[in-house]
């Protein structure tokens, strides 16, 4: 297997606005980021994914940007973010920006030229499609809830919009869009930036013609995901940026691809195709998704998530790269969703970190995730922030008449701000972000769960996480070894082997709060073993054949 930096690194995702403010007006900035650099060297961290930071009128938090090359005044300057860059570059952390280029904000230039007038020179940069009988073109459901096409007064035709209907959806069938995505991704490595996570990428091509969705129970609107989700000329789009852009630098590029499939996940990142580094997949953090979607809440099952990671790892294997995470800006904190946030928080936000970090892949922690952060549950919906979240209340509520309190759950388990709210750094007011009033308000359990008291506490997540990182450098095979699944069909424990050359490591994670006994298949044989990481005291002599686990416990052994 090619050895890569971006294979061995560890990255770490900063939501600039909810991360540190440095000037008391509530909102995280980037010289707030520029204070906390020391604290994410402490970490170990290799890599910054920073969400963006570009000017944007902020109705979808920064993932509508009306210019590209310029810095959102509430988060500072570009004199800022240049000083940020080479203080992470002193370090020795690398940055990977947000490229946004789905969709503009409708306050970009080239989208209020677009609007102006149908021959306009800036009109075909987007999508607009006259009504059908009086209605939109098709009967596409925007990612925030109603039509994804929004009428234009100006000149009587409807633009298309997959999120707000302020982000209106770019045409990359237009090879002149495309040109100028490059300039400015030339311009943004050319200022020092080590690469792009690309915002939902496998959408944009659209099938030309732009059919209607499948119609169930009625509805109004629909998902037409088939027909711009790794759509027909995606794969050519982006193997050209490769050879136009990517291809120049040595950066590491990551794509958010909704509903990939490992065969698609391959085409995106076989290195061998010239197009990405390796792909977010969705598959893990859908299970908890019953058919209508996000918001249809079903229990998630451990034999779901051993099925759907173990044929992630072994599909990619040898052919593509596996992005690891269990959080982001856009989903719950993973000890509230995953573990158990209540009696054994610290137990298994630990237990996650291994199961997670030991696999074949580039792991991803998300800010607050080394405190073992979790979700937040406001009283009222006036708390909250997020647009998706806010749209989704107002539908269900207004719309399909139900119970406020019945949404509310719905939000307390999946809503986004559960990963927004303020970083916790210390005990005082606000968790010391801020010196103001915060954009959102911070989590109340701040006061026990913050940075300076897990710095100060050795058994703490954030040091078990250090760990882990070291580890990951000490030892290739958590990196490059082959992975496989043992004791598939046991409904409490997830173990897997990793293996390269004459290294083994022998994975074993306790999904429950229940002590069921582990048990060694008898074709692992080893004369030497000796035990990497653990989240409760283990005597040394205690022997690997057979363990009774304690709840939500983990153990990574290395064998030979």
């Amino acid at each position: 297997m090619e050895k890569k930096w971006w294979k061995e690194a560890v990255v770490y995702q900063i939501y600039p606005r909810s991360f540190k403010d440095a000037d008391g007006d509530g909102i995280g900035d980037l010289r707030g980021i520029i204070s906390k650099l020391d604290y994410l060297k402490e970490l170990g961290i290799d890599v910054v994914w920073l969400s963006p930071v570009y000017q944007s009128p902020n109705d979808d938090n920064g993932y509508d940007i009306s210019d590209y090359r310029n810095i959102m005044d509430e988060f500072g300057t570009m004199e800022d973010w240049e000083e940020m860059v080479s203080e992470m570059h002193k370090r020795g952390i690398k940055l990977v920006m947000d490229l946004v280029v789905n969709h503009t904000s409708d306050e970009h230039p080239w989208f209020i030229e677009s609007r102006k007038s149908k021959d306009n020179a800036y009109r075909d940069y987007y999508i607009w499609r006259p009504g059908k009988e009086g209605k939109e073109p098709n009967n596409w459901e925007s990612f925030f809830s109603g039509s994804a096409w929004e009428y234009d007064e100006a000149t009587g035709e409807y633009y298309l919009h997959l999120f707000s209907k302020k982000q209106p959806d770019l045409n990359w069938e237009n090879p002149n869009v495309r040109k100028e995505i490059y300039e400015m991704m030339r311009f943004w490595l050319d200022k020092g930036v080590d690469g792009f996570r690309m915002d939902v990428i496998n959408m944009i091509s659209k099938v030309p013609e732009l059919p209607d969705g499948e119609v169930y129970d009625g509805k109004k609107y629909v998902s037409g995901s088939r027909y711009f989700m790794n759509g027909p000329r995606v794969h050519e789009f982006l193997q050209e940026m490769n050879r136009e852009v990517l291809s120049h630098y040595d950066i590491m590029t990551v794509g958010e691809t909704p509903g990939v499939t490992p065969k698609e996940g391959i085409l995106y990142t076989d290195p061998a195709r010239c197009e990405l580094n390796m792909v977010f997949q969705f598959e893990h953090v859908d299970l908890d998704s019953g058919p209508g979607g996000k918001w249809d809440i079903r229990p998630w099952k451990l034999a779901d998530l051993k099925k759907t990671m173990t044929k992630w790892q072994k599909e990619l294997e040898g052919k593509g790269w596996n992005s690891l995470y269990l959080n982001n800006h856009d989903q719950p904190r993973a000890v509230s969703r995953f573990g158990d946030d209540k009696q054994y928080r610290v137990e298994s936000a630990k237990m996650l970190a291994t199961f997670l970090h030991m696999m074949q892949g580039t792991p991803y922690i998300y800010q607050g995730e080394e405190l073992g952060m979790t979700n937040v549950r406001f009283s009222s919906i006036e708390d909250y922030r997020d647009i998706e979240t806010l749209n989704m209340y107002k539908e269900y509520v207004e719309k399909y008449g139900e119970n406020p309190q019945a949404v509310l759950e719905k939000i307390y388990y999946k809503g986004r701000d559960n990963a927004r709210t303020p970083m916790q750094w210390d005990d005082s007011k606000h968790a010391g972000f801020t010196d103001g009033t915060p954009w959102i308000q911070v989590n109340p359990n701040y006061k026990e769960i913050n940075a300076k008291a897990a710095l100060q506490d050795p058994d703490s997540v954030f040091h078990y996480y250090k760990k882990l990182i070291q580890l990951r450098k000490q030892h290739p095979v958590i990196v490059y070894g082959t992975y496989h699944l043992i004791l598939e069909d046991h409904p409490l424990i997830y173990a897997y082997t990793r293996a390269l050359g004459n290294e083994k490591l022998v994975v074993i994670t306790n999904f429950s709060n229940e002590t069921p006994v582990f048990r060694l298949p008898e074709d692992i044989v080893y004369t030497a073993k000796e035990l990497l990481i653990h989240n409760y005291p283990v005597e040394e002599s205690e022997e690997l054949h057979e363990i009774r686990l304690r709840p939500w416990e983990a153990r990574v052994y290395k064998i030979q």
